[in-house]
């Protein structure tokens, strides 16, 4: 009963499952749904997610989207996933709760704004909206402030205070690194005051590579494309 996983790495929530994949050695089988090309918005599609987005799984006769919850039913269902991706600790796992139900009405609308409404603006057949992205920057900001000031403490590594990464650190690092699209003027822009971030983000990609930088290559190949 193999894994399939609906994916277009260009989506940070699917590039944090596929890592999430990788790192735990679970096999899967990865479906490509274009976004540019709208194959999100087909009827077969439709059948996996009603919701017409990505990432989505299937698993026999299981069905389920959304990322957290995919991320969530990974690390509860397969064996050989790490305790501390999903503790069973259940004070552990209610605090990860708490920063990925807080990531989605926070951090996640700053970067999607910023780079649908500048670089990627084309690619979505979208116009430009710099009263957007201004907006998006605003909102990404105070999303690293609160990650700086709460989420991170001064002597471990990993959100909560602990020393390895759960699905949190994975979920929320990916969707950060979204702003690489818009080059490495405005990520040092954005990101330079938030040191603990920077930091945070490194030992995150360290924990997880060689597949961190395997699927984010999408991004720099992405925006060389479209700057020629």
């Amino acid at each position: 009963m193999k894994l399939k996983v609906y994916a277009d790495r260009l989506s940070q929530p699917v590039r944090a499952v596929i890592i999430f994949c990788e790192v735990n050695g679970i096999e899967y089988e990865e479906i490509k749904v274009d976004l540019a090309n709208r194959e999100h918005l087909t009827p077969e599609f439709s059948e996996i997610n009603p919701m017409q987005q990505l990432p989505a799984i299937v698993h026999g006769t299981f069905k389920l989207f959304e990322s957290h919850a995919i991320l969530i039913y990974l690390a509860s269902s397969f064996p050989g996933v790490a305790d501390h991706w999903y503790p069973a600790d259940v004070y552990k796992r209610s605090k990860i709760h708490s920063v990925l139900d807080w990531h989605h009405s926070n951090l996640r609308r700053g970067p999607i704004t910023i780079v649908q409404n500048s670089i990627l603006a084309p690619v979505f057949r979208r116009p430009l909206n710099p009263e957007a992205v201004a907006e998006g920057e605003k909102i990404l900001s105070a999303a690293l402030s609160k990650i700086e000031s709460f989420w991170l403490d001064d002597n471990r590594p990993f959100l909560l205070g602990e020393n390895q990464p759960s699905i949190a650190d994975l979920s929320l690092v990916c969707d950060i690194m979204q702003v690489k699209l818009v080059g490495e003027t405005d990520w040092n822009r954005l990101l330079g005051p938030y040191k603990k971030v920077q930091q945070w983000i490194e030992n995150t990609r360290n924990a997880t590579n060689p597949h961190f930088d395997e699927l984010h290559k999408v991004l720099k190949e992405l925006k060389e494309k479209l700057q020629n």
